[in-house]
């Protein structure tokens, strides 16, 4: 049975805080997160991993449809899947990825985090996933301009939602174009918790603030290595890519969607029509199709805009289950 987070545990009391008495001291306001500086290197890094992607794509191309046929006669549905991620500035796209899970691995569950030995994952998936084999597809989400090669991994809009509420600074890495690997991946395993998802807020952070070619460059040769079996920590650390990633204070103050910052613009409030709620488990995995409404109509959030503005004005009365 999957073990869903006890996510809501850790949210802040969504219940105003009671006028101070006089008698004792009020508390002093949640520390906010320090404004983030992008590097320079984001102007020309999307051009750069266009180039290589072009290079790339021919020599990938037979990878991937031999893996895809492995796919089909393996396990029951297509080879490849499309599910819907927040790119930069809160743009939706779709990203695309070898199947590694059952046709209907969420139609019990909805959209959870897997688990190390989740049973939803086929056997030949969970081989793509160790070498990571499963993410070539996002090549040609590379070539389209919706993602880059490194860069912090793009995250599905329901979970988006609920991490821009539970972290603070969750936001800013929607600030440079999603990557297909990055310094969080090579250092961390998956997410399983929210402890786990601001560790990789740290890295991510740091890899926006200082970000050169230098960098980049080895973490595509540790990547490539990683993809051949190496060990992944053992290569990071001979790389010199080892990254210590201890949470500030606050970043476990709560998060505030009334901050998301305005130059966003109005492709980041698409996030408005998400069901609101804390993840209840790891990083979608599930097979991207899209699920029902109330009124019977396919959403690939699951609920509409008048919906998701409805349950965002609940939110504020009351913790989201």
């Amino acid at each position: 049975m999957l073990r869903r987070l006890e996510a809501v545990n850790e949210l802040p009391p969504v219940a105003s805080p009671a006028p101070a008495s006089r008698e004792s001291p009020s508390e002093a306001p949640p520390p906010s997160p320090p404004p983030i500086r992008v590097s320079t290197y984001f102007r020309r890094q999307p051009v750069l991993g266009r180039l290589i992607a072009v290079a790339l794509t021919p020599l990938m191309l037979p990878v991937i449809l031999l893996l895809a046929v492995l796919v089909r006669l393996t396990s029951r549905g297509p080879a490849f899947y499309g599910q819907v991620r927040v790119g930069k500035c809160g743009r939706h796209f779709r990203v695309w990825k070898l199947r590694t899970m059952r046709a209907d691995a969420e139609a019990q569950t909805g959209p959870v985090w897997t688990e190390e030995n989740d049973p939803r994952i086929t056997p030949l998936g969970r081989l793509l996933r160790k070498l990571h084999l499963d993410e070539l597809p996002q090549l040609f989400n590379v070539l389209a301009g919706q993602m880059t090669l490194i860069g912090p991994r793009p995250e599905r809009p329901e979970f988006t939602h609920s991490l821009a509420r539970l972290v603070p600074g969750y936001l800013d890495r929607l600030q440079v174009l999603p990557g297909i690997t990055g310094l969080s991946q090579i250092n961390l395993p998956p997410d399983s918790d929210l402890d786990s998802v601001r560790r990789k807020l740290v890295l991510d952070r740091q890899y926006i603030e200082s970000a050169d070619l230098w960098l980049d460059l080895r973490i595509l040769l540790c990547t490539a290595l990683k993809m051949l079996g190496l060990p992944g920590l053992t290569v990071a650390k001979y790389l010199g890519l080892l990254r210590p990633c201890r949470i500030p204070a606050w970043m476990k103050a709560g998060g505030d969607w009334a901050a998301v910052p305005a130059t966003y613009g109005r492709a980041l409030r698409q996030l408005e029509s998400v069901p609101l709620g804390p993840p209840n488990g790891r990083s979608g995995n599930g097979n991207g199709k899209r699920h029902k409404t109330g009124n019977g109509k396919g959403s690939a959030h699951g609920t509409s805009r008048s919906n998701g503005r409805r349950r965002l004005a609940r939110s504020k009365d009351r913790k989201p289950r």
